[in-house]
């Protein structure tokens, strides 16, 4: 049973690892216990005391309380701030009850002068060893309250040593970069303030005491299902307590919490291992694959997208052309980028008249489709819905519908401006095109884009508080591409927005799978790759070769960096010559071999490329039979004095059986090769892919 109750308390048991709290002597939802599954129920803490430091610290404020409002003697981040109707600004949370319903537990507090509940769920997923968690506030009263701060978890980790933070961190054209720091006395507050997730951060965390890797070392670690504005508070307190708070970002954030009505934050996956850095990550890899994708266990196609090609200037004619040599290399999906809707010349026009140009595709988009998918391809079609140009059909119809504030300028990027998602009219005039534009042709792939952040964020007709643009744009966005999936299932569904921008688990329980960067050039993606995959897997990972890097890096080392995700090709097939084009296409054949043991497998990162010159990594097929390790070498430095390249260590394999590895003699078990390692002689800019399978 994952679910323990004693008395007062409850004990939340994976298949590893525990997660214990209860009530402590002065009424207090309290953590007891984070970590390592014990033998038995017995063995776990069952109680917490907290004692009043002077009258300056208060034992509210040394509590390690599971969801902390702001009230009394507390001078902590709380998870939760509300304004009443009767001028009160605190809450005073008291236990109600608890239930239990299959692998979920609910905890329901209550404050009673105001009238309000909350729940708190907890939902096991026992074989990923992670737990899913989010608060339901819901207002009993007879009058509105205010919601000012609501997140979605807060957790307390072991008060016996210090820690260091793992997070991800960049910009556009670089994101994914990985930041470990220790965490001093006071906060570390990371956030996005931008609608999206953004690429300055990710809503994810890891920490650990210092000394944790990719192979052993306990790490506690989590992150947030939501693709708008969210923030993380690590808090290190005086008294040697480290407090993690993660969800919506209260920021510009208010809720006007009617009656009768509810408010669900949206979840927090959290996780421990004791064995480093890979393990978190390939417990999250499982979940998403299995739990959190809508089809996390069909293979991505290798796609040729034309925008380096052709740019704005598509037709009928250059897009059959390029299609032509992308299925004679065996691209499975062909993707027709920007400029194919009404009057889009260049990024200055057209964005929201989601219909063919009639200029460029006189016939519509059928015959290009049926061209495409005689030569036995897919055809998939470029999109940014939530965008519009101040010069189209659109804009000049609803000015209105923008984000805006009627005083002021509105502010252009890109030469656009955001269509406001919070209101029905926009989702359902965007539901009604795309629709559209699904039914009638014979579409199998979406690129949804969205390449600028918000600006002026007024909503002069909200129904409720204008700082509800933040959450209700977000669940606007949510409800038009759901309606979309629903009405169109054969549809393969990618999330963009200016590469890595908006990438999370709340996305991708919509997209199948996600443009990472539009950073392409391969040395500084396999930086951008590293830092992805500590949260996502590979599935997921749309990797192109394109002409970035082409004058410098040969096209194999190009290929086996794209490899090592979703294929995809994006360069200007055309000149790439008959002689690149049908080397591309021996890779493209090897990538359909091993791309299962990719796509599905297990990741072992066993040389970092943001710390080497020299890396590599490995995919594990879940019954260890076969494996594919990669290794590149970027430029290094020659000194005659360094030792020989050190050895390859493998990881993953099953020690007891016996396997050959690609272009090697000998046959050794397993945990030969992961001690005695195999040898590789890269020099600059090389790359190799050895695949290794289990023999009898």
């Amino acid at each position: 049973m994952p679910i323990h109750h004693l008395t007062n308390s409850w004990i939340l048991e994976t298949d590893h690892t525990a997660y214990a709290f209860g009530l402590d002597s002065g009424g207090r939802l309290v953590n007891f216990y984070w970590g390592e599954r014990l033998l038995s129920p017995s063995d776990y803490p069952t109680q917490a005391s907290s004692q009043n430091w002077a009258s300056f610290s208060n034992a509210g404020q040394l509590a390690r309380e599971e969801y902390p409002a702001e009230t009394g003697l507390k001078y902590i981040e709380p998870c939760f701030k509300a304004y009443y109707a009767d001028g009160v600004r605190d809450t005073v949370l008291e236990f109600e009850k608890a239930e239990v319903q299959g692998a979920e537990l609910r905890i329901h507090l209550m404050d009673a002068l105001e009238h309000l509940g909350i729940i708190l769920h907890y939902r096991l997923h026992e074989t990923y060893d992670l737990i899913e968690r989010w608060a339901e506030v819901t207002n009993r009263g007879e009058t509105a309250i205010t919601l000012e701060r609501v997140l979605s978890a807060q957790w307390h980790l072991p008060r016996k040593r210090s820690y260091r933070l793992s997070h991800l961190y960049g910009r556009w054209a670089d994101e994914w970069n990985i930041k470990r720091e220790a965490l001093a006395v006071g906060k570390k507050i990371l956030e996005s303030r931008r609608i999206t997730t953004s690429h300055h951060g990710q809503p994810w965390f890891a920490v650990d005491g210092g000394t944790a890797n990719e192979e052993q070392g306990e790490v506690w670690f989590g992150a947030l299902a939501w693709s708008g504005n969210w923030k993380f508070i690590a808090e290190t307190t005086e008294f040697g307590a480290t407090r993690l708070s993660l969800g919506l970002n209260d920021w510009d954030f208010a809720w006007r919490l009617k009656p009768g009505e509810s408010f669900s934050t949206p979840a927090a996956i959290y996780g421990y291992t004791h064995n480093g850095y890979g393990e978190a990550s390939r417990r999250l890899h499982d979940y998403t694959r299995e739990q959190v994708l809508p089809n996390g266990k069909t293979l991505r196609k290798v796609l040729y997208n034309s925008w380096e090609a052709t740019t704005f200037d598509v037709d009928e004619t250059s897009q059959v052309e390029l299609a032509k040599l992308a299925a004679e290399m065996g691209v499975e999906l062909f993707v027709m980028d920007d400029g194919w809707f009404h009057g889009r010349k260049d990024d200055h026009a057209g964005l929201g008249d989601w219909w063919p140009d009639e200029k460029k595709f006189p016939r519509g988009l059928k015959p290009l489709i049926e061209q495409v998918n005689a030569l036995g391809m897919d055809f998939g079609l470029w999109v940014e819905p939530e965008m519009v140009n101040p010069d189209s059909e659109l804009y000049r119809s609803h000015p209105d519908w923008v984000i805006h504030f009627p005083q002021r300028k509105r502010s252009e990027a890109r030469n656009q401006l955001i269509l406001n998602f919070a209101c029905a009219d926009v989702q359902d005039y965007i539901l009604e095109k795309l629709d559209t534009i699904l039914a009638e042709n014979n579409i199998r792939f979406i690129k949804w884009d969205m390449n600028r952040n918000a600006s002026e964020p007024g909503w002069d007709t909200a129904p409720g508080d204008p700082r509800e643009l933040w959450v209700r744009y977000v669940q606007g966005v949510y409800r038009v591409w759901g309606i979309l999936r629903q009405r169109h299932p054969q549809v393969t569904w990618q999330t963009c927005s200016g590469g890595g921008g908006r990438v999370d688990l709340g996305i991708l329980r919509l997209a199948d799978q996600a443009w990472v960067s539009d950073n392409t050039e391969p040395t500084a993606r396999l930086n951008i790759q590293e830092g992805y995959s500590q949260v996502f897997p590979a599935c997921t990972m749309e990797a192109w070769v394109t002409d970035m890097g082409s004058e410098y890096l040969p096209l194999e080392f190009r290929m086996h960096v794209s490899m090592c995700g979703a294929l995809g090709i994006g360069g200007h097939l055309v000149n790439w010559g008959a002689e690149r084009r049908a080397e591309a296409a021996k890779w493209i054949a090897r990538y359909k071999e091993i791309r299962p043991v990719v796509q599905f497998g297990d990741l072992y990162r066993l040389r970092s490329p943001q710390q080497d010159s020299y890396s590599a990594l490995m995919y594990v097929s879940k019954d260890r039979k076969e494996a594919v390790l990669f290794a590149f070498r970027t430029h290094q430095p020659f000194i005659p004095q360094l030792e020989p390249q050190a050895p390859v260590y493998p990881r993953g394999l099953d020690p007891q059986a016996n396997y050959a590895v690609e272009g090697y003699e000998e046959v050794r078990s397993g945990l030969g090769w992961m001690r005695i390692g195999i040898e590789l002689f890269l020099e600059d800019y090389q790359s190799t892919i050895l695949h290794i399978r289990q023999v009898e």
